[in-house]
């Protein structure tokens, strides 16, 4: 096997990469990774410099592919490292760069490790993280982070010696449900009544919602949709981490698997949720509003989600980090993870013990969490 650096990911065909098994994520796409880079969200400006690896077999043949950046800040990674960067300042130790296998911007779990469907799992996956070490040595990288990788690799990588962090985010799980009443109709009778409040106090406010795909949204529809997103990180005092071009590629190549959940009130957009679709799975990205609306949060990003998953036949939904709020609307806890290798033993051992002990308090977190979901719990 032949191990390749790419400093674009336009230096491998799409129809090569979207071969790959695992490459059927949106965000693990051929023509996602290339919005962020072609964007500019993706490049050295913003601390994302493509790096990507690909091994190819004695034909030539695409075997494998790990989508890896070399960083130089920790924004826009949703596994905070922030402490870890300054224990290596104040040691008087550089934590950057770092090498990061991630999708930029997108804390969804997903493999990491692509490989074809006709190559050995196991012979691809050595040589792309021996590959991605040999780079961070070369590159006198810090560190190597895979984050959000599935639940099967963060497991490999653990017996491969790499250090494993456990957090939880909150997922919706389709139990064969007809509509969004059969969803509620599990519900505690308390539970079930706030919701059905939450959902009429939008529809009394008179605020109108209709689900649109990429290929709907025309140049009006991008003018009022990305002022409501970038509210957001306004209000945070940031810029935001996307920006219109990514966004207008994406709904392009990508025109079914990209998703706007639109608010209306006396016909002006007041508020929007941008989703994407993967092919049993809906995933909420990012929401931005006007102002306060009672409730429209909760219709927008959950509620009009759970109700497309359902008609749609998605199995789950992942409706982005943090946020315990989810939990009352039928959100249950569900660990992630991602795996960690650091140059420095000294810092690798320290590391290790703290991710020990955070361990057990993500589990009893999850634990704890898990009493508070709304589903009824009958005896049956």
């Amino acid at each position: 096997m032949q191990l390749h650096i790419l400093d674009s990911i336009h230096g491998v065909a799409a129809t090569e990469w979207n071969a790959l098994e695992g490459s059927a994520q949106p965000f693990l796409r051929h023509e996602f990774l290339a919005a962020l880079e072609d964007s500019g969200c993706a490049a050295d400006a913003t601390g994302w410099t493509p790096r990507h690896l690909l091994v190819r077999d004695a034909a030539g043949m695409l075997a494998g592919a790990l989508p890896l950046y070399r960083k130089t800040n920790s924004w826009g990674e949703f596994v905070f490292d922030f402490a870890w960067a300054d224990a290596y300042r104040r040691a008087g130790l550089s934590y950057f760069p770092k090498l990061v296998a991630a999708v930029p911007f997108t804390p969804a779990s997903g493999p990491r490790l692509l490989t074809a469907p006709a190559a050995d799992r196991q012979a691809t996956g050595d040589v792309l993280l021996a590959g991605a070490l040999a780079l961070a040595r070369d590159s006198a990288a810090s560190s190597v982070h895979v984050l959000f990788p599935t639940h099967e690799e963060a497991a490999s990588l653990g017996a491969r010696g790499w250090l494993l962090r456990k957090d939880c985010q909150f997922h919706w799980h389709n139990r064969g449900y007809g509509s969004f009443e059969d969803f509620l109709d599990g519900f505690t009778a308390e539970k079930r009544k706030k919701t059905r409040r939450e959902r009429r106090r939008v529809a009394e406010a008179g605020i109108r919602l209709r689900t649109l795909t990429g290929a709907e949204i025309d140049d009006r529809l991008w003018g009022e949709i990305m002022p409501l997103y970038a509210s957001t990180f306004w209000r945070r005092g940031r810029e935001p981490y996307l920006n219109e071009a990514f966004f207008r590629t994406v709904a392009r190549t990508l025109p079914g698997q990209f998703l706007a959940v639109l608010a209306t009130l006396h016909g002006t957009a007041v508020a929007v949720a941008l989703f994407f679709r993967g092919t049993d799975t809906l995933y909420g990205r990012y929401w931005g509003s006007t102002g306060e609306h009672h409730s429209l949060h909760f219709e927008a990003c959950y509620h009009q989600g759970i109700e497309y998953c359902i008609a749609n036949g998605l199995q789950r939904f992942e409706p982005g980090t943090q946020g315990e709020h989810k939990v009352a609307r039928g959100f249950e806890p569900v660990p992630v993870w991602s795996a960690h290798w650091l140059a420095d033993a000294r810092f690798a051992a320290v590391i290790d013990r703290h991710l020990g002990e955070e361990r057990a308090h993500v589990d009893g977190y999850i634990a704890a969490v898990q009493d508070h979901v709304p589903f009824r719990r009958d005896p049956a």
